[in-house]
């Protein structure tokens, strides 16, 4: 039986990239002819690839102050968030890249085969009225479906980090960087913060190259906040107490996890008296009496 690794290195971040302009972005008809798979870059794309690859080098070494920094990258196999991966590693040596690992499992939800933008139209209005996470594409995927397979990744990732397979020397500032897709991205925040169904639904989109960095805190715990401003978030769609949740997590320390947060007890369970007691005297219940006197006889 594998045994965990004694020096366990965890990644000081988890950087996610959604693709850069892809040209379905720009022209959805490209979809009725083209594999989804197999659709490119534009060269605006690949030109925002390069500069958050110069970002994100920027954010590694800390403006040079730190000389040790690594990445190891794992990429969705679709065209554009390879193409991705290739302009932004311009911007990295060799010495800087741990390993890359190609992840099925990271992909684009499953729109169906060859798109008719009429009727993608029309399936993606009836989306909306659905509702974004339990709807499922005709041929398709739901986001529930990229949900399941987004948490079998996720398995797989902390085995890898457990098993230390992907900083075998040692290296204490080791950062994973998953290219992806925008769906896909926001299940995978989603399934790491334990988010709601509802709290899915509120999220809006990446933009084409813009990432969401995850701080390892002192506390041993990944945040948001620790590297973006609650503003960013807010436009990101998350709420007050989702806000509230990554500020707690990015806390030396922590008290109470907050109370606000609504995933918690007090959004299944509303006023809930503290005691068996209190219980009692609401429905006028207790302890049962002591029957005197004769048994009446019918």
């Amino acid at each position: 039986m594998a045994q965990l690794h004694p020096h366990r290195v965890l990644p000081k971040r988890i950087i996610l990239v959604r693709h850069g302009e892809s040209q379905g972005n720009i022209d959805h008809s490209a979809f009725t002819t083209t594999p989804d798979y197999r659709i490119p870059l534009t060269e605006l794309g690949r030109e925002q690839a390069r500069s958050a690859g110069v970002k994100i080098r920027a954010l590694l070494s800390d403006g040079g102050r730190s000389p040790d920094w690594k990445v190891y990258c794992y990429v969705s196999p679709y065209e554009r968030t390879r193409s991705t991966l290739c302009e932004m590693g311009k911007a990295f040596s060799k010495k800087r890249i741990l390993g890359v690992r190609e992840e099925c499992r990271i992909r684009e939800q499953d729109f169906g085969n060859f798109q008719v933008e009429e009727r993608m139209k029309v399936i993606k209005e009836t989306r909306e009225r659905f509702g974004r996470f339990f709807f499922r594409f005709p041929e398709g995927e739901s986001a529930a479906d990229v949900f399941d397979r987004a948490s079998s990744f996720m398995e797989s990732l902390w085995r890898d980090i457990d098993m230390n397979r992907l900083s075998r020397d040692g290296c204490s500032n080791m950062n994973l960087i998953i290219i992806s897709h925008g769906l896909t991205s926001r299940v995978f925040l989603t399934k790491w913060f334990k988010w709601t169904v509802d709290q899915f639904e509120r999220l809006n989109n990446f933009g084409n190259c813009e990432f969401r960095v995850m701080q390892l805190g002192p506390a041993g715990d990944y945040s948001l906040a620790a590297h973006h401003t609650k503003e960013e978030m807010e436009q990101w769609g998350l709420s007050p107490e989702m806000i509230a949740d990554q500020q707690w997590r990015a806390t030396e320390n922590r008290g109470d996890w907050p109370e606000a947060c609504p995933w918690t007890l007090h959004s299944f369970f509303d006023s809930l008296p503290d005691s068996d007691e209190d219980i009692a005297k609401e429905d006028g219940s207790g302890p049962s009496k002591q029957l005197t006197g004769e048994v009446h006889k019918h």
